[in-house]
């Protein structure tokens, strides 16, 4: 674990505030723990009083109800209840008894006395349970007995002592002080009430002013000390309603206040006990946490790292449903996205470089064009000025012919170059229309080439056309090879085409015209001549502008530079495939076509 980690952080924060607060809560139980559970206890208890005065107020006469309620009462608050005259004296009141049923069907009440009784003259009973009670009747009907031994049946001895009398039976009822909520002796505990009363009347100052307080249905709290155990005490008096004419009453409740000490004292020991087993526990839970919460946190920043070097793949999302799942998957979206933004800039970047180098290229062909066009034409136009400058002088007659002929030649070569320029200018700023339609390429082909029958005879050169289907079987029909495309453009490519196997073909050599249709509907054009090669490298040039193979060649061999780079720019625009290559006789010159309406998506422009 780095010191400077979030995991670290985490773990040392967690540990500390988790100790801080354990030693804040042992602090706290130390120092108002017992403060809180005395008020706590004695609110509880002067709640219980206000509800067992209304209960009282009922009955208040009935000896035997509030016998019973008051032994209800002290079994489930813990306390030691009594009722009080006018002169805080006690009312004779016995809240715990036992009933027995007889063989004979009589009920006997067993009066457990509270003075004198310890909790272990009294065993543990359960109605349901055979009883033999040694004592004394207390009324003439024998039906309420003062008992002095209190034994199960089993355990009884044969014959009850001398002056005693022995009841047996079945317990049907019985109200005794509860074993699980009671103090360890509340039969003492409630013999203390009159002490505590009189400790009480004798250390008020203002005797009047309490007895205010009662008279208005406040209780009045007080603390006392049992002088013989040593045992501290609480003890209300809360006025009690009374209909009858003996005047007010009041009930007492004296509540133990020494459990609260002993268990603070031993909580505290037990607390340092266990102190460093908590300790241990708290560090380890620490860091189990800081773990656990980090954990998506160190996952999102690996991510991020790989993000920061550009890696944009398998980005992990949390699964989970809290701000780090919301966070991964904001962070998987920004991946996402800054991948496609990378991809688009890099694509947008190449597409870039091209054009940059493109422009170059068109920069460097403006420059090579212009010294072409420069050099093209002044050849001309100096040959017509020599020749005009020799008819000025006058020259011979004989001569004369000879000079006007040159100077029609060279103008019409400076025309057909001007023509090409034209030609090749509409086709490089888009204005050219095709108006494509269907017809025979074969009768093109046939009607071009008999247009060069007369280079043909100079040269001995002839042509071979040779159209095919599919698999290269005869084309029964030649007509029938039909394709759709412009053909005035078709035929300015043919006549370019042709007129450049012509002029580099060796004499008395076969100029070869191949068509061939595949399965697809394509027809691919080949014009094969007999003659020098063109050099690999020079392959993809010669489609530029006055481009030529032979750097030294005699300008009177023909041509303007010009006619493949028209060539070029109408097959482009029929979304033809084209190319040059060189074969065992010489070069042969292809192009496609298709034979259906809008082959590969053609361009058409419009033609100003």
């Amino acid at each position: 674990m780095k010191r400077h980690s979030v995991v670290f952080k985490l773990f040392v924060v967690t540990s500390l505030l988790v100790l801080l607060a354990f030693m804040v809560v042992m602090a706290a139980e130390g120092l108002f723990f017992e403060r809180f559970y005395r008020s706590t206890k004695i609110s509880r208890l002067a709640g219980s009083m206000e509800s067992f005065a209304k209960q009282y107020g009922e009955h208040p006469n009935e000896e035997e109800r509030v016998s019973r309620l008051l032994g209800e009462y002290m079994n489930r608050h813990d306390a030691s209840i009594a009722i009080l005259n006018r002169e805080f004296a006690q009312l004779h009141y016995e809240p715990y008894s036992i009933d027995l049923r007889t063989p004979g069907g009589k009920t006997i009440k067993v009066v457990i006395p509270t003075e004198g009784t310890t909790r272990e003259e009294i065993p543990q009973l359960q109605i349901g349970d055979q009883l033999t009670v040694d004592g004394m009747f207390m009324d003439q009907l024998d039906t309420i007995m003062n008992p002095v031994n209190i034994r199960l049946s089993e355990e009884a001895s044969s014959e009850p002592d001398l002056g005693l009398v022995r009841a047996e039976g079945k317990v049907i009822d019985l109200l005794l002080p509860e074993l699980n909520s009671r103090s360890y002796n509340p039969y003492y505990q409630d013999t203390l009430i009159d002490d505590a009363v009189q400790a009480w009347r004798a250390q008020r100052s203002d005797a009047s002013a309490s007895e205010t307080r009662l008279l208005q249905g406040e209780p009045v709290r007080f603390e006392w000390r049992d002088p013989w155990s040593g045992v501290e005490y609480a003890m209300l008096l809360q006025p009690l309603a009374n209909e009858g004419r003996t005047g007010p009453r009041y009930m007492v409740a004296l509540s133990s206040l020494q459990p609260v000490g002993e268990a603070v004292d031993i909580l505290q020991r037990y607390v340092i006990v266990l102190a460093p087993l908590i300790v241990v526990l708290v560090v380890l839970l620490s860091l189990m946490f800081s773990r656990i919460v980090s954990r998506p946190l160190l996952a999102l920043n690996r991510t991020a790292a790989r993000l920061a070097e550009l890696d944009f793949s398998a980005v992990p999302e949390a699964k989970s449903k809290d701000e780090f799942g919301e966070l991964s998957r904001h962070l998987a979206r920004l991946s996402r996205n800054l991948d496609e933004a990378l991809k688009e800039l890099t694509h947008a970047n190449r597409q870039l470089q091209q054009d940059v180098e493109e422009k170059r290229k068109a920069e460097e062909l403006r420059k090579e064009l212009v010294a072409n066009i420069s050099h093209e034409l002044k050849t001309p136009l100096g040959i017509v000025k020599g020749f005009a400058e020799g008819l000025q002088d006058g020259v011979a007659d004989d001569k004369r012919e000879r000079y006007l002929a040159m100077i029609v030649s060279e103008t019409d070569r400076m025309n057909a170059l001007i023509m090409d320029m034209l030609e090749l200018s509409k086709f490089e700023v888009k204005k050219v229309q095709l108006h494509p339609r269907s017809f025979s390429l074969t009768d093109l082909v046939q009607r071009v080439s008999e247009s060069f029958d007369q280079q043909l005879d100079v040269k001995g050169l002839r042509i071979e056309l040779k159209p095919s289907y599919e698999a290269g079987e005869q084309c029964p029909v030649p007509e029938k090879l039909a394709v759709w495309a412009d053909p005035r453009r078709i035929e300015q490519v043919i006549l370019n085409l042709l007129s450049n196997a012509v002029r580099h073909a060796r004499e008395q050599s076969t100029i070869r015209i191949a068509l061939h249709r595949d399965l697809d509907g394509k027809t691919t054009t080949t014009i094969e001549n007999a003659g020098p090669s063109i050099a690999e490298a020079d392959l993809a040039r010669i489609w530029d502008h006055f481009y030529r193979a032979e750097r030294s060649r005699d300008r009177k061999s023909g041509g303007t530079g010009l006619g493949l780079a028209i060539v070029k720019h109408i097959l482009e625009l029929h979304g033809s495939e084209y190319g040059a290559r060189n074969t065992e006789q010489g070069v042969a010159f292809y192009f496609t076509l298709q034979n259906k309406e809008n082959p590969n998506g053609g361009e058409t422009h419009d033609e100003t």
